[in-house]
């Protein structure tokens, strides 16, 4: 099993609803180090005089088998973002998506061809939680024409605020007929286990699945808990951080409301602090499939 691929099964004679969880990659994404480590430069500033590129990372997607359905975490890339010419919108919207990221999609990359390496297809996902609206979390909700898509109010807001395209939510590949989705509010909780968080949302109503507010990358974003019984607990945490050693070090990305990607890091060590054996997996990670595969050993 390569290190892009990866699966973390119940162990085997208990009743864990949450069976197994995989990550599996759409291609991978190349970006600039001010996007993963942060700058003190202006946003536009650096994605317009940077020259530099990290190497490939990983575009995950997770993929929870439940015992009340499949579940996606993030759709990942839309391989028609290299070879559709008119994915991106053109002008100077254009020249920013040009210069913020360099993606490589292979024939076999996509999320069907993904999730035909597990067994399954587009058309068997039930549920998919968006972690955000940008790009590379949601170019696969065109395949997923029979699954309820879940995001937050906060983030599909956004759509209808001045010059999406510019903040990085490309309606037209969002605003699909035929799709289905439902915008959430999260709820108080008296779950003290999820201190330091207030408000969560319980996916399936079982605990195994919580939703949390994790905004900073965007207004909307959120992470997803997963609550396992003989396994490590999961926190997808989407584009909150580039790699769990960055958030461990406390160093925010650069790309996002800078004073709210602070709090919201803050907040999530204290859960992990709180909860001992949590497992940080972000979307561009390239160390998550390895730390998810040994969660299971």
């Amino acid at each position: 099993m390569s290190i892009s691929a990866a699966t973390s099964q119940a162990e085997k004679g208990t009743a864990d609803p949450v069976r197994a969880v995989s990550v599996v990659s759409t291609g991978t994404v190349e970006i600039h180090p001010e996007h993963a480590y942060g700058s003190t430069k202006p946003l536009y500033w650096w994605l317009l005089t940077s020259r530099a590129w990290l190497p490939p990372r990983p575009i995950n997607v997770y993929v929870i088998e439940h015992a009340k359905g499949l579940v996606l975490f993030d759709t990942g890339q839309d391989r028609a973002s290299v070879t559709d010419d008119s994915y991106f919108p053109s002008g100077v919207t254009g020249v920013i998506y040009d210069r913020l990221a360099r993606f490589h999609i292979g024939e076999d990359e996509t999320l069907d061809s993904q999730l035909d390496t597990l067994g399954y297809s587009a058309a068997d996902v039930d549920t998919a939680i968006l972690s955000h609206l940008h790009q590379d979390h949601i170019g696969g909700i065109h395949q997923l024409n029979g699954a309820d898509l879940l995001v937050s109010v906060t983030e599909w807001q956004q759509l209808s605020r001045l010059a999406p395209e510019a903040r990085g939510f490309l309606r037209a590949h969002i605003m699909i007929p035929g799709l289905t989705w439902r915008q959430i509010s999260f709820e108080p909780t008296n779950d003290f286990t999820l201190t330091p968080f207030s408000e969560s949302l319980d996916v399936m109503g079982d605990g195994s699945l919580v939703m949390l507010p994790t905004p900073g990358h965007t207004a909307g974003s959120v992470s997803l808990l997963i609550r396992r019984r003989s396994r490590s607990s999961l926190l997808l945490v989407g584009d909150l951080t580039y790699g769990s050693q960055l958030l461990e070090q406390r160093q925010v990305p650069g790309v996002g409301d800078r004073s709210q990607l602070a709090k919201t890091t803050e907040k999530v060590l204290e859960l992990k602090q709180r909860m001992p054996g949590l497992i940080i997996l972000p979307a561009h990670d390239p160390t998550a499939a390895v730390r998810l595969q040994h969660s299971a050993q």
